[in-house]
């Protein structure tokens, strides 16, 4: 038999038989390595993808009102996601989610898109499921890749009212919200935030703290039930808050104003406590829960009444004859008028080439300072305006708030306008204006701009002389007033004239006198002329009876006079609240 010369030099083979037990040792040593030295490591990542651990959202806190009623509570709704890294075919999970669910493709894309953030986080796919979507879900289970669902704690409100404007809403987080938020912190996408009213300002409070659940999952990554020493976190609920609010009295002011443009406030004047704040007209609260059809939110946005609107924070209005008593006091207090002087009304009065009229075109005759607020003669005003200076009367109107924010627990509010010369010259020019603004400014027209809720702290002010404490919605939250350095005997007659304007025969709030033994109602009407309609009916108003008081702000867009329109609507919550029907007065 032959045999072929061996060729291989004796080095090489000895070279060849080293490298291959050099690769034995490195392959054992890396068996030796992952086996022994990593082994904890890697047995954390191989139960990590056996493992899925899944946040548990916490429940808002619920919010009351004064009595302990629920206002804002929690629902358990069901959220689907997906997990990018777990998902095989992405386009075969719509096509079976949408035959299963009956929802849109697109909307399932479009969802991913906008709460996405890596492959292995569960992106939103859809939310608010009923049962019988997850039950199809189910029956195509093995169809699925990377898919889980969980149920989610949504907002639900009390059916009594709406309250829109004051409560907020919560929002979604996703791509846009996140950029925007200046506090990230413990959120995800697809979490809840306040994003107005009550829900935004109290966020830190409602908010509760995330739990954790643990999943066993298969190589698909589908749910193949709990597992052993893994004990789930369970979530910490929200604080819950209890709100000044009455919703019997907010109820009853959404029903006046139901069909209206306007406001309605009523607060207590010694505590600064809000009982009923309605903007009209509103909005559903559960209008950013659940899916929003495009159809419902355009015509929400299109509606030119703007129901989106808090005209009680954000509305700017001409106060008015109800800023009459500013300009008494500040007349009264540099001693530029007396209650007993008189001037004669005929109706109307001539500035120069100018005529202002008066709101009763017959004239009221003779008027002193006492008829002219009781009656709202404007002419009188017209009169007695020219002896003080812008200046000097903007420094009076600020110590009532006027300009200035209440500082209320919400949000955001404007601060109105309350010109001053400066202001006139910046607007005007310095020779664009004269002392004719001033008559206008007189009845409370012109460059005068307030809210409502400045109009709430205004007769909180009259009411209590100054002693009020800050607008608020939540119970314990406010602080006093600044103090505001007025006469003794300007206080006085502003409050007796006030009470006259309800009980004189020609007082032009009269009729919102709701005759309740021991009831006494001090109040001043107000018509805004308003040059894009009918003027603004005005009313603002307190009552006390028994040592309870409480105040309130009326207000009808185009309503025509506030002595015919806000004044019936003062009359039915001076009823509910005084009546002998109603046992539950504020007294805390």
């Amino acid at each position: 038999m032959l045999k072929s010369p061996n060729s291989v030099s004796k080095s090489t083979y000895w070279v060849l038989i080293s490298i291959v037990v050099l690769m034995h040792v490195v392959l054992a040593y890396r068996f030796f390595k992952l086996q022994i030295i990593d082994f904890n490591l890697y047995s954390q990542r191989a139960e990590s993808n056996r493992i899925r651990a899944m946040s548990i959202p916490a429940p808002r806190g619920l919010i009351l009102d004064r009595y302990g009623e629920i206002i804002v509570d929690n629902y358990p709704t069901y959220i689907l996601y997906g997990i990018g890294a777990e998902i095989i075919d992405k386009q075969h999970n719509y096509d079976v989610i949408s035959q299963s669910t009956g929802i849109d493709i697109g909307i399932l894309e479009k969802n991913y898109k906008n709460y996405y953030r890596n492959r292995f986080i569960p992106t939103r796919l859809a939310k608010d499921l009923t049962i019988n979507q997850l039950s199809r879900l189910e029956e195509e289970k093995n169809e699925l890749s990377g898919i889980i669902y969980k149920q989610y704690p949504e907002r639900i409100y009390n059916q009594k009212i709406n309250a829109s404007h004051i409560l907020g809403y919560v929002k979604e987080i996703d791509k846009l919200p996140m950029e925007k938020s200046t506090n990230k912190d413990g959120y995800e996408y697809g979490d809840l935030i306040g994003w107005s009213g009550i829900e935004k300002k109290y966020e830190s409070i409602l908010r509760g703290e995330k739990g954790v659940a643990y999943y066993q999952v298969d190589a698909f990554g589908r749910e193949a039930g709990q597992i052993g020493g893994e004990e789930n976190i369970l979530p910490n609920p929200g604080n819950d808050i209890t709100t000044t609010l009455d919703v019997s009295l907010q109820q009853l002011l959404e029903n006046e104003l139901s069909g209206r443009c306007g406001v309605a406030i009523v607060s207590r004047p010694k505590t600064g406590g809000i009982l009923a704040y309605v903007s009209a007209p509103d909005y559903t609260p559960d209008l950013f829960t659940g899916i929003i059809s495009n159809a419902v939110w355009q015509s929400v946005i299109a509606d030119t009444n703007r129901p989106l609107l808090d005209r009680v924070a954000n509305g700017t209005y001409p106060p008015g004859s109800i800023f009459k008593m500013v300009v008494a006091i500040a007349l009264l207090e540099k001693k530029i008028i007396t209650p007993q002087i008189e001037i004669f009304c005929t109706g109307s009065y001539d500035f120069y080439d100018r005529t202002f009229g008066c709101w009763s075109e017959n004239g009221h005759g003779k008027v002193n300072l006492e008829k002219a607020i009781v009656q709202s003669c404007d002419v009188y005003f017209y009169q007695a305006i020219q002896k003080i200076k812008l200046d000097e009367l903007a420094v009076v109107a600020k110590q009532f708030g006027f300009g200035l924010e209440t500082n209320i627990d919400i949000p955001s509010e404007m601060k109105g306008r309350m010109p001053t010369r400066q202001f006139m010259n910046k607007l005007h020019g310095r020779w664009g204006w004269a002392q004719g603004a001033l008559l206008n400014m007189a009845i409370g027209q012109g460059e005068i701009l307030v809210t409502p809720l400045q109009m709430a702290r205004y007769i909180n002010i009259l009411a209590t002389k100054g002693k009020t404490r800050t607008l608020h919605i939540v119970e314990k939250n406010s602080n006093v007033i600044p103090e505001i350095f007025i006469n003794d005997r300007s206080w006085k007659l502003m409050q007796d004239y006030m009470g006259k304007v309800v009980t004189a025969p020609k007082g032009t709030g009269r009729r919102s006198n709701p005759k309740i033994p021991g009831l006494k109602i001090w109040g001043k009407t107000g018509t805004a002329e308003n040059p894009h309609g009918e003027p603004h009916a005005w009313y603002i108003a307190y009552g006390e009876k028994d040592g309870e008081m409480i105040s309130l702000v009326i207000m009808v867009e185009n309503g025509g006079h506030g002595g015919e329109v806000a004044t019936p609507i003062a009359r039915n919550v001076f009823k509910h609240y005084f009546g002998s029907n109603n046992s539950k007065l504020a007294k805390n």
